[in-house]
C-alpha cells in the first residue's frame, strides 16, 4: 500500500512517509479503543481529570517539538504553533475543571417521585479533522469528548500524519501514568477513501468532523445511513462588518488580524470585509499598508507573520479562484501574483471592488487574501454580511455598543457573532455554524453534551 506524505511547504521536500494501515489493522485499533471505553466510562469525574491535566502538562512540557512539527508540516509560524499548543493545554485544563459540573444530573418535577435527566457516554467517537490547525482540532473535540467518558479515534488529514501520531502518543502517555486504559485515544493512518467504512464500523458510535462543505456532506450521508449523530464544523466566508462610526484604527487591526492569522487558512478568517462607503478611502489605504507588513519568511523564524500555505495544491487553487475573481471585475490592490520560487508560498493580496458573483464574495478563498465591499448603508452592509452560504463567524464594527450587540445578535446569520474583535474559538463557549457551514456544536457546555445519551430517569 501507499505510504502518507509529510512534505515540508517551503521547498517540497518530503519529511516523512507513513504507511497506511491496512482493514485488519483499523479494525483493531478501533477495537481496542472500543474495549478501553468500556473500562473508562466508570471512571469517576476526578480520574478522567486527572488525565487530561497530564495531557496538557505533557503537552507544555513538549511544546517546542510540537510547534516545530507543526511548522514541518503545514507551515504555520512557530510563534502561532507555540500558542496553539497553550490553547490546547488551557482546553483540556477547562473541561477537567468543568465538566462535572455540565454533566451533573438535572432533577426535574414529574409526576414521579423523582425524576432526573443523567448524561452518558455513547462510546467511541471517530474525530475526522484538518490539517490548518493540526492540534487544536483535534484536541478541542477529544477533550470534551473523553471527559464524557467516550473514547476517540482520530482520522487526521493526511499531510500533518506527523502531528496525528505526537497527539496520539501524549494522550498514551498520560493514560499510561494515570493507571488509565492507553488505547482510549488512537490514530488511524487511512485516506479519506476510508473514512465510510469506519463510520459503518460497529464499534463507532458518532461522528465528528471539521471540514469543507463536501466532506462534511459526505460523512453526514453516510452516518445518517448508520443513524450516528454528528457535529460538523464546515466552510467559512467571514462577513466583517465596518460602520461609518467604527474606531478605524480597532477595526483596521482586527479585520487584518483576523484574515491573515495562519495564513488565511482558517474557517473563521476575516474573509469579506465590508465597509460602510464613508469609510472607504481611509479603511482601503490603512489595510492594504497593514496587509503589506505580512512579508512570506521562514515559518521557523520567531518573527515571521507569514509562511507557506499548507500544499502546493492549495496555493494553485486559490490563484486560479483570484483570477477568476479579477476577470470578473475584482480590482487588485496588493499581490495576486504567483513567487517564482519553490513551496507553496503565496504574498498577501486585497481585492477592491468585489461584489454579489464574483467568485471572491461568493466562494471561500481559503489563504492570504482580503476582499473589500462597499455598502451604501448599515442596511446594505447587514444584507451584504448575509448574502451567503456559509453561515459559520461574523464580526461588526461600531461606536454604539448596543448597536453592534442588536446586528450581532439579531441581524447577522452566523454561529459566531462578534463585537469589535476579530473571531475565534473559546473553549467556554459555544462554537459552530449554520448554513453550509454545518451544525451542532464544539466546546462549551454545548459541546461536552454533543456525544452524550441524554437519559430520563424515573422513579415511580
Amino acid at each position: 500500500m501507499a505510504d502518507l506524505l509529510s512534505v515540508d511547504p517551503r521547498d517540497g521536500a518530503v519529511v516523512a512517509r507513513h504507511p497506511i494501515m491496512d482493514a485488519a489493522a483499523v479494525a483493531a485499533a478501533i477495537k481496542a479503543c472500543a474495549r478501553a471505553q468500556t473500562t473508562w466510562r466508570k471512571q469517576g469525574s476526578e480520574e478522567r481529570a486527572a488525565v487530561l491535566r497530564e495531557v496538557a502538562a505533557l503537552l507544555r512540557r513538549d511544546a517546542d517539538r510540537h510547534a516545530a512539527l507543526m511548522t514541518r508540516e503545514m507551515g504555520k509560524p512557530i510563534t502561532q504553533a507555540l500558542a496553539e499548543v497553550e490553547k490546547c493545554a488551557w482546553c483540556c485544563e477547562f473541561y477537567a475543571e468543568s465538566a462535572e459540573r455540565m454533566l451533573a444530573p438535572e432533577r426535574v418535577a414529574s409526576a414521579a417521585s423523582e425524576s432526573w435527566v443523567s448524561f452518558q457516554p455513547l462510546g467511541v467517537v471517530l474525530a475526522v479533522m484538518p490539517w490548518n490547525f493540526p492540534y487544536w482540532q483535534a484536541i478541542r473535540a477529544a477533550a470534551p469528548a473523553l471527559m464524557a467518558g467516550n473514547g476517540m479515534v482520530l482520522k487526521h488529514a493526511s499531510n500533518v500524519m506527523g502531528c496525528a501520531l505526537a497527539i496520539e502518543a501524549t494522550f498514551r502517555d498520560a493514560l499510561s501514568s494515570m493507571g488509565a486504559p492507553p488505547d482510549l485515544f488512537r490514530s488511524l493512518i487511512i485516506g479519506s477513501a476510508e473514512v465510510a467504512s469506519v463510520i459503518d464500523h460497529p464499534a463507532i458510535s458518532a461522528v465528528t468532523l471539521t471540514g469543507s462543505t463536501p466532506a462534511g456532506q459526505a460523512v453526514a450521508s453516510r452516518a445518517g445511513a448508520n443513524l450516528k449523530p454528528t457535529v460538523l464544523e464546515l466552510g467559512g466566508s467571514d462577513a466583517y462588518l465596518v460602520l461609518a462610526d467604527a474606531n478605524l484604527d480597532l477595526a483596521v487591526e482586527a479585520c487584518v488580524t483576523g484574515r491573515m492569522f495562519n495564513g488565511g487558512q482558517s474557517c473563521i478568517a476575516a474573509k469579506r470585509w465590508i465597509v460602510e462607503a464613508p469609510l472607504r478611502a481611509a479603511f482601503t489605504e490603512r489595510a492594504v499598508a497593514a496587509m503589506e507588513a505580512y512579508v512570506p519568511t521562514d515559518p521557523s523564524e520567531p518573527e515571521s507573520l507569514l509562511g507557506p500555505m499548507a500544499r502546493v495544491d492549495l496555493r494553485d487553487e486559490l490563484h486560479e479562484q483570484v483570477l477568476r475573481a479579477i476577470a470578473a471585475g475584482a480590482k487588485v490592490l496588493l499581490g495576486a501574483e504567483l513567487p517564482d520560487r519553490p513551496g507553496a508560498w503565496y504574498p498577501p493580496t486585497v481585492l477592491d471592488g468585489v461584489r454579489p458573483g464574483n467568485p471572491a464574495f461568493d466562494e471561500e478563498l481559503f489563504g492570504p487574501i482580503a476582499t473589500i465591499t462597499i455598502a451604501a448603508d448599515e442596511a446594505e452592509g447587514i444584507a451584504l454580511a448575509n448574502r451567503s452560504c456559509f453561515g459559520l463567524g461574523a464580526a461588526v464594527f461600531t461606536g454604539d455598543p448596543a448597536r453592534g450587540r442588536r446586528i450581532a445578535e439579531q441581524e447577522l446569520e452566523a454561529g459566531s457573532c462578534f463585537v469589535n474583535d476579530f473571531v475565534r474559538s473559546d473553549p467556554r463557549l459555544p462554537f459552530g455554524g449554520i448554513k453550509a457551514s454545518g451544525y451542532g456544536r464544539e466546546l462549551g457546555r454545548e459541546g461536552i453534551r454533543a456525544f452524550v445519551n441524554v437519559k430520563t430517569v424515573w422513579v415511580r
